[in-house]
């Protein structure tokens, strides 16, 4: 094979001295680099289990040495450097070593040793490096790979990489998100650079060079006079090895989750703590602490003397949990559960009441395993990883299953922290916080940011800025509901109860919705109330009716006698499903997306327009109250690139539905396909030509033509973009716009008179104001408008532009904004104007105004649009499928074809 000799070109005989995951990857990736690996040297089995590096070793056939030790009182062990020898190494590779390996060894190959160490050295030298990088509050993290020494981490660098430490970082979260998978990258890439003759040696400084000892229980004691910051940087510093702690009580607890609080502190229970100035409050959310300058932190969850694990906000009443009596029917189970403890816990001779499934030497990888045998053999019974981490000794674990099986472990009411406003004669009620697997939460680092009322100006209030830690949490709870929990086996009938009790609800709160709706988009009130609010109810009502008239069908084929055969359809929902939508219509969009995908069956995650997030959020808290399960829904308000791209690329995710710019789809599209060749549906851009002729009803055409421009404040993805009216009306027509245009009330969206009020957001606004005066300077005639409101907000003008000629930007790009864009075309050129119309490479929708039906449909048909509107505009409905053609997407949302989106067709052939 030609490319073998390109492939193995300078590649080295490698021993891997280490063990653990990492270290197993590492294995992996040098073999696929064509890396020989002569010999793996790692850890004894514990308690009865191989390292996992050893695992793939000896799955590979790889020789395997498995070594208590390397040296006795300060000398090599002479079987261990024969074994070592005999393996001829060019290069000892270590990428997760806690073994003290002899100076001999480390020389032995003509290429040396290379180890991996999590700091950028010189600074934290030492075994518990990744700990002291939080605990001093470093603002930058990263990893180095070295040539070994003697163990002191002071061998020369080869290469080092870093990452910035987020607030709330832990050592796992650090972890996870960089040091392990770029660390693998880094030792591959080292390795290389040694076989190609490129490795540098770089001496380490003395200059910031550090060392601290190894973290123990016993010196990771919190001492309480210090500032909130410090407190919560030795806590997560210590998360979860080995723990940091304090007395309360006269007992040792260990805090672990902590995040600083930016918030208001929420009220709770005072807690005292010893050695603390104030005590701490026991909240709804957490354990509250508080720091010497008077700021706060939060944690999440503490641990007992006895390993016993309960979240930080059940303090009080952790001891309150009662014994249950068995039925003979959970007695079983009981003893399903102990076989299958006893198959995890091989090590253990007998189960009994008092084992604790960690201290017997179960893992994190055991965990996992546990949670689903007991899924396949005990009736599909659906545990969550902290109900084992909550519950480590059989008995306690067998009270909780027992109680999740009787329904006593039903999720409390629903906590939401509020925003609340009294505004349009109500008190308005806003949630903030990420909503995730049925809860709202703050984002995992405790980001957030404002959002903003554009009628003044003013902050609303701080959302959650969700993490990509967010996303993924999201992801893996819709993930979870749809493979394991009771959506996916809930009928069709069933579904479509809980979507009509939802479009109930949303019906029920329409004013408050509305309300907020005008307070974060600037929509006008009563246009909120009838199209943004009265269409979102209309869609979760018609997708509620088709959940249960899915079908797919019979197919007649070709019969091989004597057989016979039957084939037929199924449809079936894709999965998880991602929605982004825009900031135009919050809800609206967020309904025709999501009803159609919830009928097919799918679970979702939404992103909504980082400066639009609260009507989807109220969202979700009234799809709790309409009873849909947990992780069904969940909503990840933030920014496009950050959530919005991990959504594209995320591999569980089988369909994304977008709406927004062009540029944005496209990006969309290319991650979509690169990741995992997940589905797309995307409505985006566009620049609808309207066509008035001369023979139309003038009245109605200048009503509808400016509905077609200024409705909803001109944020609307059909808006006429272009204008082209017949040179004898056109005058006239400009004229009466301009009239109508005067009359119009601007002003405060909640005012039941005003007819236009603020745009979205500032910096729409300014882009607009820039549309306007690049259109002055390429020669167009401002007839109206063009300038912002003098008044707070982001208020602009109705304008109207004449003489816009077709190589003009304002004839070729959209402003979704008020800006009404005109162009005459000759009496009678129906086949040029058609031409003019249809040079753009934007096809969302278009519109003709003229009493002649046959030139109506002509034109109808000439048009390359998704939807075309004859003598109306702006006519969507429920029923009728929605999208573009060209740069302006494909897919369709609204109607039976929506559906079609999210699912997916199975042809199934039998033979009887």
């Amino acid at each position: 094979f030609v490319m073998s000799g390109v492939y193995f070109k300078n590649k080295l005989k490698l021993a891997l001295i280490g063990q653990s995951l990492f270290g197993q990857e590492v294995y992996s990736h040098l073999r696929k680099e064509g890396h020989r690996v002569v010999g793996v040297f790692t850890v004894p089995d514990k308690d009865g289990k191989a390292d996992p590096l050893a695992l793939a070793a000896e799955k590979d056939g790889t020789p395997v040495f498995k070594l208590p030790k390397w040296r006795v009182k300060g000398k090599t062990i002479k079987e261990v450097a024969e074994a070592y020898r005999s393996v001829g190494a060019d290069l000892n590779v270590l990428p997760f070593c806690t073994q003290f390996i002899p100076m001999d060894i480390i020389d032995s190959p003509k290429h040396g040793s290379i180890i991996y160490h999590p700091s950028i050295l010189p600074r934290h030298r030492g075994a518990s490096a990744i700990n002291w990088t939080l605990i001093m509050g470093d603002k930058k993290a990263g990893f180095s790979v070295f040539w070994a020494d003697d163990g002191l981490d002071t061998g020369p660098i080869l290469l080092q990489r870093s990452c910035d430490v987020e607030p709330n970082d832990t050592v796992d979260a650090l972890y996870n998100r960089f040091l392990f998978p770029e660390g693998i990258k880094a030792m591959v890439e080292a390795v290389q650079l040694i076989a190609d003759g490129k490795a540098p040696r770089i001496p380490q400084p003395e200059e910031g060079a550090t060392y601290e000892g190894i973290q123990k229980k016993e010196n990771a004691e919190i001492s309480w006079d210090q500032s909130a910051e410090v407190l919560h940087n030795w806590i997560r510093g210590h998360d979860k090895v080995p723990g940091a702690w304090t007395e309360i009580n006269g007992q040792m607890v260990t805090f672990y989750g902590s995040t600083l609080l930016n918030s208001s502190v929420p009220p709770g229970e005072p807690l005292e703590i010893k050695g603390a100035k104030k005590p701490g409050l026991v909240t709804k959310n957490g354990l509250v602490l508080f720091g010497n300058d008077g700021k706060a932190l939060m944690v999440r969850n503490l641990q007992f003397e006895d390993g016993k694990m309960i979240p930080a906000s059940q303090y009080f009443s952790a001891g309150e949990m009662s014994v249950v009596e068995l039925t003979a029917e959970e007695v079983k189970v009981a003893e399903t559960i102990k076989v299958i403890w006893a198959g995890i816990l091989s090590n253990v001779p007998i189960i009994e009441d008092s084992t604790d499934f960690f201290k017997s030497g179960a893992s994190s990888m055991d965990v996992a395993r546990l949670v689903e045998e007991i899924r396949q053999k005990c009736g599909g019974l659906q545990l969550q990883n902290e109900d084992i981490y909550m519950a480590t000794k059989f008995e306690d674990f067998i009270q909780k299953v027992v109680k999740k099986l009787r329904g006593e472990d039903q999720e409390a009411e629903l906590v939401v922290d509020y925003v609340s406003k009294e505004v349009n004669e109500m008190m308005v009620k806003m949630p903030y916080q990420c909503f995730i697997n049925g809860q709202f939460t703050d984002a995992d680092d405790g980001k957030t940011y404002d959002t903003i009322n554009p009628t003044d100006g003013s902050t609303i209030c701080k959302v959650s800025y969700a993490s990509l830690a967010d996303v993924d949490k999201a992801v893996a709870a819709a993930k979870d509901a749809f493979e394991n929990g009771e959506w996916g086996i809930m009928n069709a009938r069933e579904r479509g109860r809980l979507m009509y009790r939802l479009a109930d609800l949303l019906e029920e709160n329409q004013e408050e919705l509305a309300t907020i709706e005008a307070l974060d988009s600037g929509a006008v009130y009563t246009l909120a109330l009838k199209t943004h609010i009265g269409m979102s109810v209309q869609t979760f009502r018609y997708f509620a009716g088709w959940c249960d008239k899915i079908q797919g069908s019979t197919i007649p084929i070709n019969q091989a006698r004597p057989n016979r055969n039957l084939t037929f359809t199924k449809k079936e929902p894709l999965g998880v499903c991602a929605i982004i939508i825009p900031w135009n219509y919050p809800l609206m969009m967020l309904a025709w997306k999501s009803a159609a995908c919830l009928a097919a069956g799918n679970t979702l995650v939404l992103k909504p327009a980082q400066v639009t997030p609260l009507t989807a959020l109220k969202f979700a808290e009234l799809s709790v109250k309409a009873g849909f399960p947990k992780g069904v829904i969940n909503i990840i308000p933030g920014s496009g690139g950050i959530a919005g791209q991990r959504l594209s690329e995320h591999p569980d995710i089988r369909k994304l539905g977008f709406t927004g710019s062009t540029p944005i789809g496209k990006q969309i599209m290319k991650s979509c396909a690169v990741s995992n060749l997940k589905k797309v549906s995307l409505e985006l851009g566009g620049k609808s030509p309207l066509i008035i002729f001369n023979d139309c009803e003038l009245d109605k055409a200048v009503r509808m033509g400016m509905g077609a421009v200024f409705f909803n404040k001109g944020e609307n993805c059909i808006a006429a973009g272009r204008l082209f009216v017949e040179e004898s009306i056109h005058d006239e027509f400009v004229t009466r716009v301009v009239e109508e245009i005067k009359k119009m009330k601007i002003g405060d969206p909640l005012d039941r008179s005003t007819d236009h009020g603020p745009q979205n957001h500032k910096a729409h606004l300014e882009k607009l104001l820039q549309y306007c005066e690049t259109g002055v300077k390429e020669g167009a005639t401002l007839v109206y408008g063009g300038r912002q409101v003098q008044r707070p907000g982001f208020f602009m003008e109705p304008t109207v532009f004449t003489d816009v000629e077709d190589h003009m930007y304002l004839a070729k790009e959209e402003s979704f904004g008020p800006i009404m864009v005109i162009s005459k075309f000759q009496n009678g050129d129906i086949d040029g104007v058609l031409q003019r119309a249809n040079n753009t490479e934007y096809g969302l929708a278009s519109g003709v105004f003229t009493r002649d039906i046959n030139k109506a449909m002509y034109v109808s048909e000439k048009l390359e649009a998704g939807t075309v509107f004859i003598n109306t505009y702006n006519k969507t409905d429920v029923a009728a499928p929605f999208g573009g053609v060209k740069q302006s997407g494909f897919g369709k949302d609204l109607g039976e074809e929506a559906l079609n989106e999210y699912l997916k067709t199975k042809t199934v052939t039998l033979e009887y």
